[in-house]
């Protein structure tokens, strides 16, 4: 049997082959059933998991699993997917949108336009600057796509250089990166190895002119670090999807710091990404019901 936490979908329905699904607002609603659960589509956390001995698949529908990957998931046999490639196209448009909106400067034509004040000033365009793309999955390809069609130089960082890595014009270390980069751009998903990637010394690396844009998770950058290079003029400015601590605070400085855009980690938040979402679901659940090999599988190691 299979549980899907979220509304009835046809689409689910007709991947089973008759395989019974029931589909529930919460997790408790499917307790009943437990027992005679092979798969879910949800988030499991560890009591769930020791609840439901015939557990063979989950399926989270986020693209990123720090949270699904408990310790329990960790150690269980149960095949862990993710939803990854549904937001790589709009949070690569997100990436470029804070390129474009911090190289112009975009807020100051905002506070003249609520004043109704003519500011005519020179600003920096894209075209030439070096994009630095620190991860290079679903969204990075696709920014480094999206950074050639404005005539810019891409650096990228990947785990597994031997990758195919199209639209990059060189892959380095992170040391290169930092030097290198106009536009520092985290598309990685956090992990034991990449989170607090960004300390003092890496912001230290980076050019005083340089862009730091996170729009995959918080908690890569070390926020005190982060601060501190902002506010002392150590990087230019930063652009901020992803945060350390969401919803970001009310009180956290970020919000009101003048070379920093704030965005609620909205950038994935589009039509197409929830049309893309279901189209993996549904053909993971055909998959599973036909005993075919899942796509998006977790190394559960790594964390991806």
């Amino acid at each position: 049997m299979i549980v899907v936490v979220g509304k009835e979908s046809p689409a689910y329905v007709e991947a089973t082959g008759g395989t019974r699904v029931r589909f529930v607002d919460s997790l408790d609603d499917a307790a009943d059933v437990f027992g005679e659960l092979e798969a879910i589509v949800g988030h499991v956390s560890p009591d769930v998991l020791a609840k439901t001995p015939r557990l063979r698949w989950v399926h989270s529908p986020s693209a990123g699993v720090d949270s699904d990957l408990t310790p329990e998931m960790r150690a269980s046999s149960v095949v862990l997917t993710s939803s990854a490639g549904n937001g790589g196209i709009p949070l690569a448009e997100h990436s470029m949108l804070l390129m474009l909106m911090l190289s112009r400067d975009v807020p100051r034509w905002m506070r003249a336009q609520a004043e109704h004040r003519w500011d005519h000033y020179r600003h920096a365009e894209l075209a030439g600057r070096t994009v630095g793309i620190y991860g290079l999955g679903n969204s990075g390809i696709d920014l480094a796509q999206k950074a050639k069609a404005f005539h810019m130089r891409t650096l990228g960082v990947r785990r597994r250089p031997d990758q195919p890595s199209p639209y990059v014009d060189e892959l380095c270390d992170l040391d290169q990166l930092l030097a290198e980069s106009d536009f520092v751009v985290v598309t990685v998903p956090r992990t034991p190895t990449t989170a607090g990637v960004f300390d003092r010394d890496a912001f230290a690396r980076m050019k005083s002119s340089a862009y730091f844009i996170c729009i995959s998770r918080g908690g890569i950058a070390d926020d005190d670090a982060l601060l501190e290079a902002l506010r002392t003029g150590q990087i230019a400015g930063a652009g901020l999807d992803a945060h350390g601590v969401e919803p970001l605070p009310a009180e956290s400085p970020f919000w009101s710091l003048p070379n920093v855009i704030v965005t609620p980690h909205n950038g994935a938040t589009s039509d197409g990404n929830l049309r893309r979402s279901r189209e993996i679901v549904a053909e993971n659940i055909r998959r599973f019901v036909a005993g075919e090999p899942l796509h998006n599988v977790v190394d559960k190691i790594h964390g991806y």
